[in-house]
């Protein structure tokens, strides 16, 4: 579960401010709800995208027996 700032006062911010946590569930629950969005959530979907690879995409992570290569951002 997603435990974190709620879109409302990230809006506020700059998406440089957000932490990669944030960046990957808000792009996540945007691209599930795609088909969907109005042009203001596609504008940020867009803004997140772009800010996901001017970072260098989010942390890969190695999988181990009790963890898989999937970050959750539930």
């Amino acid at each position: 579960m997603y435990v974190g700032r709620d879109l409302s006062q990230l809006t506020m911010e700059s998406k440089q401010d957000w932490q990669d946590k944030e960046l990957g569930y808000f792009h996540y629950a945007l691209s599930q709800s795609a088909p969907y969005l109005n042009s203001e959530g596609v504008t940020m979907l867009r803004e997140i995208n772009n800010e996901i690879k001017r970072r260098g995409g989010l942390t890969k992570r190695e999988a181990t027996w009790t963890h898989g290569t999937h970050p959750v951002t539930d």
